[in-house]
């Protein structure tokens, strides 16, 4: 019992340090542990913190885990350091769900879509490191291509992009969602 409760505050040490999500495979060797066993310990760290009084989660983050606080304890982890909440506006909203559902993407492609020039909303998601360039598309010009970061999984608490609302889905009416569920 008590090397497994300092195999867990390693793992637990490592998740609270670690500037990035780290896998499994990476804890495992670390540790030294098999990727079964860090996976049973990381089911242990999150039934820990799943309880009302603990302000700490485990954040799953693109198959890396990380720790991180709950959403109702933010506001105090915001007066600690003086940083207001500092909300995307409607266009910078508009260009993120535009580049994640169609990732990669060029801003000429967001421009497209949005009918409108977007350079300060996709300037504003690339220095809140929501979105990054990840290469140049094939085509006159070799426009720099969009996608979205694993900050941008963790500001929405996602799991990976697969945990995104569908599209589809989430424009049908009212009307047609009560007509698909019967």
């Amino acid at each position: 019992m008590l090397f497994r409760e300092r195999e867990t505050a390693a793992l637990e040490g490592l998740l609270f340090v670690a500037k990035e999500p780290l896998s499994p495979e990476l804890l495992g060797e670390i540790l030294d542990l098999d990727v079964a066993k860090i996976e049973e310990l990381l089911s242990e760290l999150r039934d820990r913190y799943n309880v009302e009084a603990c302000g700490l989660k485990l954040l799953e983050i693109n198959g890396g885990f990380t720790l991180g606080t709950k959403p109702e304890v933010a506001r105090y982890v915001e007066i600690l350091y003086k940083q207001p909440t500092h909300a995307l506006s409607n266009a910078a909203l508009e260009v993120l769900s535009i580049i994640a559902y169609k990732q990669p993407v060029t801003r000429g492609e967001v421009d497209f879509i949005r009918g409108v020039q977007s350079d300060r909303a996709l300037a504003t998601l690339v220095e809140k490191e929501l979105v990054k360039d990840v290469g140049r598309k094939d085509s006159p010009g070799r426009p720099i291509l969009y996608a979205t970061t694993a900050q941008f999984l963790l500001h929405f608490g996602l799991r990976s992009l697969d945990d995104m609302p569908n599209l589809e889905v989430s424009l049908l009416s009212e009307e047609e969602v009560a007509s698909t569920a019967e």
